[in-house]
């Protein structure tokens, strides 16, 4: 780990007091009481999600499709309360309280009357149209509606119902029971109380609320794919695998984007036509490669799952950069480090500029708390001023990369993200 930047703790602090004010929020708004949670999805999301509210005292109802998919939902609940005992972080009383609030559910109707019902379905905007349709008939009248979701427009969802108002965006991150960050999304339509009610909510259930506004991705999935899109490019243009994910490493990530797609699985949306190949990533798959559940991905695995470059990818990448009419060259570490950070600031500064974000120490929270972004640095805005404006703006032109106005002029003037 690198010395912390000077400020770098204080600031993280400051951001933590701060990011639960919403600007344009009365301080008295008033308040939904929320006594009795719905949860809609008894997978790892669901499952995460309806703990985080079990494990403060506040009754769950937890609806499937299917009995066993429901139970065993429940069960994997039961297991990591059993393993939060033995690891002595909570008595096996308050386990047994926490899962007694639990009422698992095969019925819609058995949401009636909750105050807040989330959904964590499947990331399709039909079937969450459906969903919240269906709530819609069925939820008690002020109750809030909420959608997990990563990416979808929280608008078109909540034009499903007839009470815009009371939908809203709850994307947790998983492990949802563990991580901290918890992205609220502000509807075009959002009411004030709703909004104000899952801020002060969020502290119950000891989460870090950030509000974002309705665009693809929110905050954090927005800037990691402009992350994401370079370690792609550099992959194609002849960077290794292993010295893009290790220049994160060195940064003070805990993983780099090619480990981390190996632990969610490469086959994840995967369309399963192995001759049917547009990306290196379906050129793995093709071939049987698809992450540690294989014991191969971008890297071989051991039975202990330690990883190591395979000599076999670095000819799938090879083959497929040259069927792409792509050249191969050497990518410095630096040229690697320049190319996946900076174009993620520069995103920042648009969503700043486009009001997505409140304030830059909302971002530093997000990836802070959401992403393993390091802690040392105070966050990626923060650590960007330091780093020096005019420094990230001239590495984008030399690399071609797109330079958000805000950022352009923050640097052309001297200025900070966290004034």
């Amino acid at each position: 780990m690198s010395e912390p930047l000077p400020g770098a703790q204080a600031h993280i602090e400051a951001a933590l007091k701060l990011c639960s004010k919403i600007d344009d929020l009365p301080a008295d708004t008033p308040l939904i009481p929320i006594r009795k949670v719905g949860v809609i999805g008894a997978g790892t999301m669901g499952g995460g999600i309806t703990m985080n509210f079990l494990s403060a005292g506040i009754p769950v109802t937890i609806v499937e499709q299917e009995q066993a998919a429901l139970d065993r939902g429940v069960g994997v609940m039961g297991k990591n309360y059993e393993a939060s005992v033995k690891r002595g972080r909570i008595e096996a009383a308050d386990a047994e309280a926490a899962m007694a609030r639990l009422t698992p559910s095969l019925s819609f109707d058995d949401l009636a009357d909750c105050d807040l019902v989330i959904e964590a379905v499947y990331e399709s905007m039909e079937v969450k149209k459906d969903v919240f349709g269906r709530l819609d008939q069925i939820v008690k009248p002020g109750a809030i509606l909420a959608s997990n979701t990563s990416y979808l427009n929280v608008d078109e969802i909540a034009a499903a119902t007839k009470r815009p108002e009371a939908v809203l965006g709850m994307h947790f991150f998983s492990p949802a029971n563990i991580m901290k960050l918890l992205e609220v999304v502000r509807g075009a339509k959002t009411g004030a109380s709703q909004l104000a009610t899952v801020m002060q909510l969020a502290g119950k259930i000891r989460k870090v609320p950030v509000v974002s506004g309705v665009c693809h991705g929110f905050i954090g999935n927005r800037m990691l794919s402009k992350r994401q899109e370079q370690a792609n490019a550099l992959l194609m243009e002849g960077a290794a695998y292993y010295d893009i994910d290790q220049v994160l490493l060195d940064f003070g990530f805990p993983m780099g984007p090619f480990q981390m797609g190996d632990l969610a699985g490469l086959d994840i949306g995967w369309h399963r036509d192995t001759s049917k190949v547009t990306t290196i990533r379906e050129a793995l798959c093709a071939k049987g490669r698809w992450g540690q559940k294989t014991g191969k991905g971008f890297y071989d695995y051991d039975a202990e799952r330690k990883r190591t470059p395979s000599d076999k990818v670095k000819a799938i990448i090879a083959e497929f950069a040259a069927k792409s009419g792509v050249a191969q060259r050497e990518v410095g570490k630096q040229e690697i480090f320049e190319r996946l950070l900076y174009p993620m600031v520069s995103e920042g500064a648009l969503i700043l500029e486009e009001g997505m974000a409140q304030r830059a120490s909302d971002i530093d929270l997000v990836w802070l708390n959401g992403y393993g972004w390091p802690a040392w640095t105070g966050g990626i805005m923060y650590w960007a001023d330091h780093e020096g404006l005019a420094k990230i703006v001239d590495g984008l032109k030399r690399h071609e990369l797109a330079v958000a106005p805000l950022l352009a002029k923050l640097a052309s003037e001297g200025g900070k993200f966290n004034a």
